[in-house]
């Protein structure tokens, strides 16, 4: 067994595409209409999706934002240096909610974004 992938409900696909993609540095690997369902599904990720698991956003055509409820934690990326990621991230415009230092209790680096759907992305460094 292995991971696939985790799904985002999203709001404006392409606004989230080109957050995950021009900003997080993801590449869309597969997008599909569904015309019958009035949904699209669209994966993202960090290499084939035979080897690495998957970003999957869903966007319903008729629902145009969705309330994150408070179940869902985050996302985690990892990241050579978690300073200079979140410095390229506003450069790319994107929105840093928790600046880059230790954790709280402990010594481990983080920071946190925030995708255009208000979904949360912790950034961690990758030498831990």
């Amino acid at each position: 067994m292995r991971f696939l992938h985790a799904m985002l409900r999203v709001g404006d696909l392409e606004r989230s595409i080109v957050f995950y993609r021009d900003v997080l540095g993801m590449t869309l690997l597969r997008q599909k209409d569904y015309p019958e369902g009035r949904f699209t599904l669209a994966f993202l990720g960090y290499g084939d999706e035979s080897e690495v698991t998957a970003l999957e956003l869903t966007h319903n055509w008729d629902t145009d934002h969705y309330e994150i409820g408070d179940g869902f934690g985050h996302i985690a990326i990892g990241v050579a240096d978690v300073y200079e990621a979140c410095e390229q991230i506003r450069q790319q415009g994107g929105k840093v909610v928790r600046e880059p230092g230790p954790m709280k209790h402990g010594s481990t680096v983080l920071a946190f974004v925030e995708d255009p759907d208000g979904y949360k992305i912790e950034l961690l460094s990758l030498q831990r």
